[in-house]
């Protein structure tokens, strides 16, 4: 008998699957991202939230890069410990930052061997920054399509990509990347995972359009709880996503607060969640910056409970 840890029961199956399983039980499908640690104590808190989160049983975890494909080891590592060591179907990460041909199916090959089938392929951010002009790895890709390509051409891949409901930073107009959301799609994309949502008629006005494009795959919008202000602010202009005033004003009027801060963004967090599945969204895509009380306290809100 082999001696090597078994690959858990859910790593198995595929985003694809599970989604589809939740739409033909009437149910919404719910999902958590997760970093990868930076250091042994960000580890510690890692595996905290993903212990607390597991008996919710989400529909399945993803693990980002770090900014630049800068944790990409760490991604390995962790998502091949999630596989390994809980009952949660694991979604990896992938980008083309910083990266050739050769090292990314080198990363891909490591996510295979340790049973994961779900990869969500990203074109990622400029290594220079926001506002940065992109420049591919001389032997790299350039777009997420080709990463798409690159990775259904490996093996039996279950391949996700980004959505952008509040338009990418650097696209011309919201047109553009429902167009590019089908190209992706086209490529062998099986669902998409939106940017954080705080404007739902953004969200829905994404799907009207790629669907017009003939882009039929899931989009699961995100959710973020915000419990820290500046942060969330930071990461809206990163990503590109709008954050109406009536949400700034609202976290605003406690900024001096942690406490009420956390509270009206928990508050938030369950409004949308509640308006988008109202609307028709096939499920919901929590991004817990590895902190998952206040997820926790939105799927009580929301009655998460079982396999979601």
């Amino acid at each position: 008998m082999s001696s090597e840890p078994q690959v858990a029961q859910g790593a198995g199956r595929t985003v694809q699957e599970l989604v589809a399983e939740a739409h033909r039980e009437g149910r919404p499908s719910f999902s958590i991202e997760f970093s990868p640690p930076r250091d042994d104590a960000a580890e510690l808190l890692l595996w905290d939230a993903v212990r607390r989160l597991e008996p919710l049983a989400p529909t399945f975890v993803s693990v980002t890069y770090g900014a630049g494909g800068s944790t990409r080891d760490r991604t390995v590592r962790t998502i091949g410990r999630i596989a390994r060591e809980t009952t949660l179907t694991p979604v990896a990460h992938l980008t083309c930052v910083g990266a050739s041909v050769a090292q990314l199916r080198g990363v891909v090959g490591a996510y295979a061997a340790a049973g994961v089938r779900n990869v969500l392929a990203l074109r990622g951010d400029p290594s220079g920054g926001p506002g940065q002009p992109w420049v591919a790895h001389p032997e790299g890709l350039d777009h997420a399509e080709d990463l798409v390509r690159l990775v259904q051409g490996l093996g039996s891949f279950c391949v996700g990509v980004a959505a952008f409901p509040d338009k990418h930073p650097e696209s011309p107009d919201l047109e553009h990347d429902a167009r590019v959301l089908a190209r992706k799609a086209d490529a062998g994309a099986r669902f998409a995972l939106s940017q954080f949502v705080f404007d739902t008629a953004g969200y829905f006005r994404l799907v009207e359009r790629a669907r017009a494009h003939g882009c039929e795959i899931p989009i699961l919008p995100g959710i973020m709880p915000v419990t820290n202000v500046r942060q969330i602010e930071r990461m809206a202009l990163l990503s590109g996503a709008a954050m109406p005033e009536r949400v700034v004003s609202r976290l605003h009027a406690v900024g001096d607060d942690p406490a009420a801060v956390r509270a009206v963004g928990v508050e938030i967090a369950t409004e949308l969640s509640e308006e988008l599945l109202r609307g028709g969204a096939p499920g919901l895509h929590f991004y817990t910056l590895n902190r998952s009380t206040a997820t926790l306290e939105v799927f009580a809100r929301l009655g998460v409970s079982g396999r979601a």
